[in-house]
């Protein structure tokens, strides 16, 4: 079964040139493999962690769009239709990275399935890795309630590109780990509000 899985797998991507090398890999180290669990690793190891990769870039860019907006433009309307449009952008990006195609359908079945699964998971609640990114933010709240507030969109909008991926994923995380949104703001905002401040 496993190996049917991956033979699909394989199948699936053999069109992108961004695979092949990951596909080459897989090819030639398979047959090494007599246990589902390995096989299963090695890939998510070569095919899935490079475009994992790329979609945590595509979820840093979103977030850091979020919050530096959240912070500098002081309309609250402008905040909801800038988190609005980069999470949708977002969402539809990821799954093309993974190998879906764009359509306006496509894209709100995406994005309802994105949101079910948060609200499955409750990840729509204030997580344990939402805590940290929201303290992260408690300096910058001091300093600046519209800093504190770009941060914490910024979270909510890493969440949301979380979900996106386990949605969007062929596999579920098994060997690799799932982004933690604590260090995806962390990337995507270091530098952005020290520069405000200074």
């Amino acid at each position: 079964a496993a190996r049917a899985l991956v033979d699909r797998l394989t199948t699936f991507y053999r069109a992108r040139e961004d695979t092949r090398w990951g596909r080459a890999r897989l090819a030639e180290r398979r047959d090494e493999l007599f246990d589902a669990d390995g096989l299963m690793g090695l890939a998510e190891r070569e095919l899935l962690a490079p475009l994992d990769a790329v979609a945590t870039r595509e979820i840093e860019a979103a977030a850091r769009q979020v919050a530096a907006i959240t912070a500098i433009v002081p309309l609250a309307l402008a905040d909801l239709l800038t988190a609005l449009t980069a999470n949708l952008r977002m969402i539809r990006r990821i799954a093309e990275i993974y190998g879906g195609r764009g359509g306006v359908l496509g894209s709100i079945r995406l994005a309802r399935a994105v949101m079910t699964h948060l609200v499955a998971t409750g990840a729509v609640a204030v997580g344990d890795d939402m805590i940290g990114s929201i303290a992260g933010g408690g300096m910058l709240a001091k300093v600046s309630r519209r800093f504190g507030e770009g941060v914490v969109n910024g979270a909510l909008t890493a969440r949301v590109g979380v979900a996106a991926m386990e949605v969007c994923r062929p596999l579920p995380f098994r060997e690799a780990r799932r982004p933690s949104v604590s260090a995806l703001v962390k990337r995507a905002l270091t530098g952005v509000f020290s520069r405000a401040d200074g």
